[in-house]
């Protein structure tokens, strides 16, 4: 029988550069495998690394191990999405000493009927100071900036950012967690989780139907976030959104064209030349 010491239940923490990754998140405090350690690593990282499928609008494939995640996302300074961060994520914490376990979610952003995959990843974190057990989402690209605790405590606030845990039952009378956010449509349902642990293979397959179904909302539009501690910047296809805390926001239409300059002035993303002008021509409004 596999045991949990099997390398295919960890996160290859040992093949990080570290130092170069918490360089990255502007991260130079205290190492040491805490709660306030975990917080201020959200935190940096959430407000560091976008939140981007453009590799998919580029035609390419997503890997997720350590060395390409950090070339990537490191090296090259560009985001990534849920399980490209997370793995990145889950990487550091595993290295500093955290207890790190993968768990999924099933995104619904008030959507009322159908049963979506479970294709958002997230991580189920232990301290060495703290018994309560806590959840990272450093993937969704709209917060929450700090671990919140796997509780059922009702709403809660992480900065200025407003949030409700509700725990529930689903089928088979097993614990199902909704996590819900406040924005600009007031209060919805943003995912629903279990506990069931959940490894790199597991997420190896979620990332392909992301990254390659037509099903995918991925595969069919860029779809970039920014997150900070004020504002929440969204680029949806050509569309631009501008979210605050208190659930207002502005939208702006854009050419294609306009796209690249976008990506480096409000998402501090900036693409190769060749990789600019293909995203320019919107390969994804054709056929």
């Amino acid at each position: 029988m596999t045991k949990p010491h099997d390398p295919a239940y960890h996160w290859d923490g040992a093949e990080l550069d570290l130092d170069a990754y918490l360089a990255r998140i502007s991260y130079d405090g205290d190492r040491a495998p805490t709660l306030a350690t975990l917080r201020a690593l959200v935190y940096a990282h959430t407000t560091a690394i976008p939140f981007e499928n453009l590799e998919v609008i580029l035609g390419r494939v997503i890997p997720l191990d350590v060395k390409s995640l950090q070339d990537k996302m490191v090296r090259r300074r560009r985001g990534g999405y849920c399980y490209e961060n997370v793995g990145l994520f889950a990487a550091a914490l595993e290295r500093l000493g955290f207890g790190v376990t993968g768990i999924s979610g099933r995104v619904s952003m008030g959507a009322e009927s159908g049963i979506r995959p479970a294709t958002h990843a997230l991580l189920r974190v232990t301290t060495s100071d703290d018994e309560r057990v806590w959840l990272c989402d450093v993937g969704f690209g709209s917060g929450p900036l700090e671990p919140y605790e796997l509780a059922a405590s009702g709403e809660f606030s992480l900065g200025d950012w407003r949030f409700r845990l509700e725990r529930t039952s689903g089928e088979l009378d097993t614990d199902l967690w909704v996590l819900h956010q406040f924005g600009r449509e007031g209060w919805i349902d943003r995912y629903t989780f279990s506990t069931n642990p959940q490894y790199r293979i597991d997420y190896a397959v979620g990332n392909h139907f992301v990254s390659t179904s037509p099903r995918s909302p991925f595969t069919a539009r860029p779809f970039v976030q920014r997150f900070h501690p004020g504002v929440h910047h969204i680029l949806d296809g050509t569309t631009l959104i501008t979210e605050h805390p208190d659930g207002s926001s502005e939208v702006r239409e854009l050419e294609p064209a306009q796209l690249p300059k976008i990506l480096t002035e409000v998402f501090d993303i900036d693409l190769e030349l060749a990789d600019a002008a293909v995203l320019a021509a919107a390969p994804w409004r054709m056929g």
